[in-house]
Formats: C-alpha cells, structure tokens, sequence
C-alpha cells in the first residue's frame, strides 16, 4: 500500500512539474529535468544532509522510469495531462504525507535528534516543488500566504508520529495514522482555505504575473509593462 502511495506522489509531481514546465514554456529536455528536480529534489535535499547513500531514486530506478514515461506522455500529448492538474488534490495530499512521515523515519534511523527529524520530513516532502518554482523564476507558492497550509501539515504530521514514538510506541503502528493526519489536515486546509497571514505589509502578485515567464531583457520587460497598463486603461 505505502508503495502504491509513493508511486501516486510520484506521478503527482510529475505531472505538476510537465505543467509548470508548459507554462514557462520549456522544451522537452527542460520538462524533464524539471520534473526530475520537482519529483525527488526533496529526498535528494534529505539524503546529501543525512550523508546517506545511494540517492533513494537512484537505489530505486523505477521512479526515474516512471517520471520520463509521464514527461513522455506529456511532451507528445499535452492537453490530456495538463487537464489532469485538477485532479491531484487528493495524490498530492497523500504524497506530501507519505513522503514526509518517510522523512522523518529516515532521519531517526540516521540518529537525527526530533526537531531535526521533523523539519528534514518536511523538506522531504515540500522541496521538491520549492527548487522546481526557484528554476522556473517564481516565488515559490510554499512561502506566500495565499496558499492554503501545506509545509504547516507535514510539520504537524511529523509530531503526530514523533510524539508517540518517544513515549514508546511502536513506529510502525504510528505511521500510517501520522500520514493520515497530513492527509486530512491538508485537505481541510485546501477546502476552508486556511492561510497562514503574511508578516508585514504585502502586495501580492496577480496570477496572470505569477505565472508568466520572467523576462530578464530591461527593454521587453519594459515594453511588456506599457502594453499592459495600456490594455488596463482600455477597459475602464
């Protein structure tokens, strides 16, 4: 079953990371180093500050061969998998549980105090997709307070299994539920919206600026900006 899980948040990510890619429109070697980053950046991230090797997607290759399989699909037919973004909710939810409880289980075994633990399963689960938005020039939507909790959920997660451990309780009786409580409160949070607040005074962006390419050239740039604000006085 927990295979099944990872094998589902594999392809969750994989599929955001193919429409994330379509977006800034990358080709199809961009796609799937992008997907790579996004699907296994944050294991990867957990196993370099553990010192632990192999890679855990190296030591398991069929994760790589699913990944270029969906980046595949996605290069050759991408309106069927772009369609299917709306439906990784739940697979996301999952994933996000699944690979942070393996985290925080990693990083004891590795003799991780419980802090650290915590925070290393939510890197486990999270970074992946915060290295994808960094490359893509996004701020990463982990960090902005219109997105419902989500790194929030796995650091909650992660006390909900380490808690029980240390008072005695046996690992593996404490995982799934652990991984349940990720699930559902990330569920919740995504269905009522529950944000945390922003510190400070903040702007944020419009969608249509965050998901537009970044254009580092100072003359199209400014260009881009004129037509818009012109657009903008036209429909008052």
């Amino acid at each position: 079953m927990v295979q099944i899980i990872e094998y589902a948040a594999v392809v969750s990510a994989a599929i955001y990371a193919v429409g994330l890619s379509a977006r800034h429109g990358m080709d199809a070697v961009g796609t799937l180093a992008l997907a790579v980053i996004v699907s296994f950046g944050g294991g990867t991230l957990r196993d370099l500050l553990l010192d632990r090797h192999p890679l855990f997607w190296i030591a398991r290759e069929r994760y790589v061969v699913v990944v270029a399989a969906i980046v595949t699909v996605g290069v050759l037919a991408p309106r069927p998998v772009a369609r299917l973004e709306g439906w990784l909710r739940i697979p996301d939810a999952l994933g996000l549980g699944t690979f942070a409880i393996t985290g925080v289980v990693i990083a004891r075994q590795e003799g991780a105090g419980p802090l650290v633990s915590a925070l290393l399963g939510v890197v486990t689960g999270t970074f992946g997709g915060v290295m994808g938005e960094v490359i893509c020039n996004r701020v990463p939507s982990l960090f902005k307070p219109s997105t419902p909790l989500y790194a929030s959920c796995a650091f909650f997660g992660a006390w909900c299994f380490l808690i029980p451990v240390q008072l005695g309780a046996d690992p593996r009786a404490v995982q799934p539920f652990a991984v349940a409580a990720i699930v559902v409160l990330r569920l919740i949070a995504v269905r009522r919206q529950w944000r945390l607040k922003p510190v400070g005074d903040s702007v944020e962006p419009t969608a249509e600026e965050d998901l537009a390419p970044v254009d580092v050239h100072p003359r199209r740039a400014a260009a881009r900006r004129r037509r818009r604000s012109k657009g903008t006085a036209r429909r008052r």
